[in-house]
């Protein structure tokens, strides 16, 4: 049965419209967004059977790709392109919420920043933010982007943007696909020959976050730097 054969309460744009759309269980709301089910299948359990693909994680979701997301019966390219869409579209959100006025001066600010960034990957990205003397944002840039286990990242390209920018400072920081936070000797050499090359041009290193999933690690808060 599709949605318009359901008792009004039941339907989830009606009941979005009713009780407000945090009203919503998650398998409607990926009813809404791809509007049908199948000949067999309703649109909500159509989206059941999605939540089930990504073992009912929103995280594992943000992590299918098209091609993934298509091997479940009733989902075609454009119905995979719209879930993919709607789920950058909050990690974008997530990103616009930064208080350009904030001082950063923990681990889990700039760990909060970059989660939306990097916790869904599945390859390694590195990106490094900008700060003035009050350790406000000034921008935030990707450096780089790799393979699975690691990502080239050249200082070089670090202090030329850092100096366009005339920042004071910078917070590293990469994700770890794999699930583990800590970090590895490669990064450990990495963060201090970046760091040596910042002490040259008098630009402090604040932190470099190392994200996987929802959790980090902290250089500065493990006495690293």
């Amino acid at each position: 049965m599709g949605i318009k054969g359901w008792k009004e309460d039941d339907r989830p744009r009606e009941k979005c419209l009713t009780n407000g759309v945090s009203s919503l269980s998650d398998s409607e709301l990926l009813a809404i967004l791809i509007g049908s089910g199948t000949k067999n299948l309703s649109a909500v359990e159509l989206g059941r059977a999605i939540l089930k693909k990504a073992n009912y994680r929103l995280s594992d979701l943000g992590r299918m790709g098209c091609k993934e997301l298509c091997t479940i019966n009733g989902i075609g390219d454009a119905k995979a392109i719209t879930i993919i869409a709607a789920l950058e579209l909050g990690r974008r959100r997530k990103i616009d919420d930064i208080n350009k006025d904030e001082s950063f001066i923990s681990s889990r600010q700039a760990a909060d920043v970059f989660i939306p960034l990097l916790a869904d990957l599945s390859h390694e990205e590195f990106w490094v933010m900008f700060v003035n003397h009050s350790n406000k944002c000034i921008s935030k840039k990707r450096v780089s982007s790799g393979g699975i286990h690691q990502t080239a990242v050249d200082p070089k390209l670090i202090f030329k943007e850092a100096l366009q920018n005339l920042a004071t400072g910078i917070i590293l920081c990469h994700n770890h696909p794999s699930g583990n936070t800590k970090p590895s000797d490669l990064d450990i050499s990495l963060t201090r020959n970046i760091q040596q090359g910042a002490e040259t041009l008098d630009i402090r290193i604040l932190d470099h976050i190392i994200v996987s999933g929802g959790e980090y690690f902290s250089f500065s808060d493990n006495n690293i730097l």
